[in-house]
């Protein structure tokens, strides 16, 4: 097992998970990739999604079905939308020690706040990065919110 599926493992047993890591059989840096290998919708992927605001990450849990709103992340963080922008993969690696595609919502080095999209509600079972592109794992909305410390939010515009 890499050590960044031990280290999300491991953040999953801490925050009281009885999930398990999936490996997945090809690597899934999109929802959709990851939907179509796990037979769900793509709106029960759990994407995770870092952004820097003034230098200061924050992590957005959003579904695999919505594209990010800069501007209600700007009105949730009190900043201008100029200020918020997708993090670079140096940046998201310093943050939570893992690479872009493989993001997950616990086992980073450091707490990162959270926002996670209300969305992820309207599915009984969601799936989460686990550290790698190939590795997932099965939570909730309830246990994201209550793991990652996040605030339950409309990420995405309709």
């Amino acid at each position: 097992m890499h050590e960044r599926v031990r280290r999300v493992s491991t953040a999953l047993r801490e925050h009281g998970s009885a999930a398990m890591v999936v490996e997945l059989p090809a690597p899934a840096p999109t929802a959709a990739d990851a939907a179509a290998q796990l037979g769900c919708t793509v709106g029960a992927v759990a994407n995770s999604l870092v952004f820097s605001v003034d230098d200061t990450p924050l992590l957005v849990l959003t579904s695999g079905a919505h594209r990010v709103d800069t501007r209600l992340l700007a009105r949730l963080t009190g900043v201008g939308r100029g200020r918020i922008r997708r993090a670079d993969p140096a940046f998201v690696l310093e943050v939570t020690g893992q690479e872009v595609g493989g993001v997950a919502p616990v086992g980073h080095p450091r707490p990162v706040r959270t926002l996670v999209d209300v969305a992820l509600e309207g599915h009984g079972q969601v799936w989460a990065g686990a550290g790698m592109p190939h590795t997932v794992f099965p939570t909730t909305f309830a246990e994201l919110v209550r793991m990652t410390g996040g605030e339950p939010v409309v990420v995405a515009a309709d």
